[in-house]
């Protein structure tokens, strides 16, 4: 699943590729300081077997092992196991203290042969010279390069120095469990500084991120600012990023284009809106004129009476029209005046009784519910949400009108019986022109107008209107506006 969070993703990635550079690092690092160390071991280990293999005083031994941790640099409770063995194949002196979990004395090369004691071109040494001979340890110089032994056993792993001379064989076996455990300690450090180290990288990152993303929200600022009645607004250039720059002016090219087309459907609106209405007058007066001339009740009497309706309905459509035109331009003038909405309300519950005698209607509202409004505009838009209530109700249905103040609030709630509004038609309701599939027909009169206007109207007094959620077989608006 994609993170969707950009922050997130470069805090993320960044941890990610220190967190893998470190542990590489880390890896690497444990890696030569074990090897360094158990190089440093053995280069003691050389020296210190050397010294078995050359005839000692007996007394010589004890004194030795004891002295083996501090020149091995190891712990004092560190196994370590000498053994020496004489050219006849006695023991000459074995660690007792400690004991290896192998066989030692199967790891030591075989006795040198004792012409090697001397240097290759001296002469051939004869039998008797031998015999007369009483070798020194001076005499016994050359001990061959030890040989370092790698064992792993379960009880733990040893570094083994085996060397032979003519005298004798030593090996010195050493346990490695001292360097485990120091290694165990770095490898706990490397993990404590990789986590820091990780956390304060994606911090960083994180915070890197935010400053990044500051031309973006100040962008994004900028933009929640401009609103249809202020497109004219531009996003400043000269205070974010170089990077943004290009994409701020395309934006603004935009805001300039929107504007212009805007600026030209608002202007047709109520072009239009103001040409028709002179027309619409002068046939509107003659019609009048005419229905007064011919017969009461005659054929041509019902149809002028038919196209009078007509010219009303149009004259309404363009007084919509121009009202949201100026709703668009920002220029809808309020006559504000304090205004008791339950006053409306009940003049309205009163003329339902004689629209529409079919339905039952409930209405629970206070004497009181002030506000401070133009009262025809928020009478209009009342009226427009009881005609629509009448209008799409069902046989028999019913309608509910329910006012109260919350606070500062006055809510208005008419619901009224009637079919299920798809959800892809709740969203277009308040579109312009818009209606839903049962009022396509002419059978039900209207243009889909008067919801976008009624929230227009609420706008302008700071308030909205909107569609709420109910149950099966209802429709409910409802209003709120600021209360006075």
């Amino acid at each position: 699943m994609k993170i969707r969070s950009f922050r997130l993703r470069i805090a993320l990635l960044a941890a990610a590729l220190a967190g893998s550079s470190l542990i590489g690092f880390g890896l690497i690092a444990w890696r030569l300081i074990y090897i360094a160390k158990v190089s440093r071991l053995e280069a003691k280990l050389e020296y210190l077997v050397k010294r078995t293999v050359r005839p000692r005083p007996q007394d010589f031994w004890q004194s030795f092992e004891n002295s083996l941790p501090g020149e091995l640099e190891a712990h004092l409770d560190t196994p370590i196991v000498v053994l020496v063995i004489g050219a006849d194949g006695k023991i000459i002196y074995q660690s007792q203290k400690f004991a290896t979990p192998f066989n030692l004395r199967r790891l030591l090369p075989p006795i040198l042969p004792f012409a090697s004691a001397f240097p290759s071109n001296q002469k051939p040494i004869s039998i008797d010279f031998l015999k007369q001979k009483t070798l020194s340890s001076s005499d016994i110089g050359i001990v061959p390069d030890p040989r370092m032994l790698y064992k792993r056993t379960t009880t733990g792993n040893w570094q083994i120095g085996v060397v032979s001379s003519i005298y004798a064989r030593g090996a010195i076996a050493v346990s490695l469990d001292a360097i485990n455990e120091d290694m165990k300690v770095i490898r706990h450090i490397f993990l404590v500084v990789i986590s820091g180290t990780l956390l304060l990288v994606a911090g960083g990152a994180w915070l890197l991120s935010n400053s990044a993303l500051s031309s973006i929200n100040k962008l994004t600022f900028a933009i929640q600012q401009i609103k249809v009645t202020g497109l004219e607004y531009r996003v400043p250039i000269g205070t974010v990023d170089v990077e943004f720059v290009e994409l701020i002016e395309v934006f603004n090219q935009m805001l300039e284009r929107l504007e212009r087309s805007f600026q030209q459907a608002s202007r047709f609106s109520g072009d239009a809106a103001h040409e028709l209405k002179t027309p619409l007058a002068i046939l509107q007066g003659e019609l009048e004129r005419m229905m007064q001339q011919v017969e009461l009740g005659s054929d041509l009497q019902q149809n002028l009476s038919h196209l009078l309706d007509e010219v009303n309905r149009l004259n309404g459509i363009i007084k919509k029209l121009l009202l949201l035109s100026l709703a668009d331009a920002g220029q809808m003038r309020l006559h504000k005046v304090e205004v008791n909405l339950a006053e409306i309300l009940a003049i309205m519950v009163e003329d339902l009784e004689l629209l529409a005698p079919h339905l039952d209607v409930q209405a629970d509202f206070p004497e009181e519910l002030w506000v401070s409004g133009d009262r025809d505009l928020l009478s209009q838009v009342l009226q427009n949400l009881i005609a629509n209530a009448i209008k799409y109700n069902l046989p028999n249905g019913w309608i509910n009108l329910q006012g109260y103040q919350h606070q500062k609030t006055i809510q208005i709630t008419i619901t009224n019986s009637s079919q299920d509004i798809p959800p892809p038609e709740r969203d277009r309701i308040f579109d312009r022109f818009y209606r839903g599939d049962p009022a396509r027909t002419r059978r039900i009169e209207g243009i889909g107008l008067g919801l976008s206007l009624s929230q227009e109207i609420a706008k302008a007094h700071q308030g909205e209107l909107t569609l709420d959620q109910t149950t099966v077989n209802q429709t409910a608006f409802t209003l709120k506006l600021p209360s006075y």
